[in-house]
């Protein structure tokens, strides 16, 4: 298996998002439970605004013995645990937001993270999406008539900013989030790249199952993680409510049934055998639980087939609201 940082990366879970329905409260207990469970990955961001909670519930579980700072793996987007043969999880990644793109600005995102996280270091810092926005105290700024201000930044450069806070010792791996095939390009074919990605995080679930990415990405050794990997949680402000939603799949079912899981574990499970990170959310110590049995059984190749057949290159999160970018991501693969 690939590693990042030395670390072999495999599952995670992603309980650091929080929402007008989840308070951040919820993210700091969840965070707690998804360590006791096992999980050693969990998902961060600047902009999901649940770093000091999370970071709190990191600092207890190291202080009352149940894992060490080394055990976890942090990604904050801009661990792991190695329990027996596959069940390796990851803990959280860091992500860097569309407002701090320019290179300048890239090391003060990372540093206000770790100071809530009260971490000398991440373990994977990440560019959330290729998409620049205009830099400043807004997260989402805004126009006059309610669209998003563009900022045009060259990656390249956020790029080189990224590797300098590697060099720095302020985080492990570097990676990217959102990235079709040419901006991958972009970075790797940089003069004077010093690291390249060691990661990208994209949608894929087996209505978009990403064949082509996934591919030149194993072919050039970079990891496949998958968020969205059971679909959407169906955020009207984000997704279309037209859309079909995966868990109810009578494919997916059928199969589900056959094994004694659930659909959730079967489109979990498909994702790790074709050699993908699984990143997945939940505030439930049931769900957390039943999710961790994803490494209690195996999908026949005919199963996997079948869902392979699955593909409709349906994408729930279109971000249509960014789409006049020149930087857009999902114009192509």
């Amino acid at each position: 298996m690939p590693r990042a940082g030395g670390k072999r990366l495999k599952c995670h879970t992603q309980l650091t998002r929080s929402s007008q329905e989840v308070q951040k409260s919820k993210c700091e207990e969840a965070t707690k439970v998804a360590i006791e469970v096992g999980f050693r990955h969990i998902d961060g961001a600047f902009v999901y605004g649940t770093e000091e909670e999370v970071g709190r519930a990191i600092h207890e579980k190291i202080a009352d013995g149940t894992v060490k700072r080394e055990d976890i793996f942090y990604t904050g987007k801009k661990e792991e645990i190695r329990t027996s043969s596959e069940r390796t999880v990851v803990f959280g990644s860091l992500q860097l937001g569309s407002t701090f793109h320019r290179p300048e600005l890239v090391r003060s995102c990372l540093e206000q993270s770790l100071k809530k996280l009260k971490f000398d270091y991440v373990d994977l810092f990440i560019i959330h999406i290729p998409v620049s926005l205009k830099p400043g105290p807004d997260l989402s700024p805004m126009d006059e008539n309610g669209k998003l201000i563009f900022d045009i930044v060259d990656l390249r450069q956020t790029w080189e900013a990224m590797e300098a806070c590697k060099d720095a010792g302020l985080v492990k791996s570097i990676g990217v989030s959102n990235f079709n095939r040419r901006q991958l390009e972009m970075i790797l074919n940089k003069p004077g790249l010093k690291y390249k990605p060691v990661l990208n995080q994209v949608e894929c679930h087996p209505y978009l199952n990403q064949s082509k990415l996934l591919a030149f990405c194993k072919s050039k050794d970079i990891l496949f993680e998958a968020y969205c990997a059971l679909g959407s949680q169906r955020d009207k402000m984000w997704i279309d409510q037209s859309t079909p939603v995966l868990l109810e799949d009578p494919v997916l079912g059928a199969i589900a049934k056959k094994y004694n899981r659930s659909p959730a574990l079967v489109a979990l499970r498909y994702q790790l055998q074709r050699g993908i990170v699984v990143l997945f959310k939940s505030f439930t110590r049931k769900r957390i639980e039943e999710n961790f049995q994803v490494f209690n059984f195996q999908l026949s190749e005919e199963d996997m087939k079948t869902i392979d057949g699955l593909n409709k290159n349906l994408r729930y999160l279109n971000l249509i609201q960014l789409v006049d970018h020149p930087q857009f991501p999902f114009k192509d693969e």
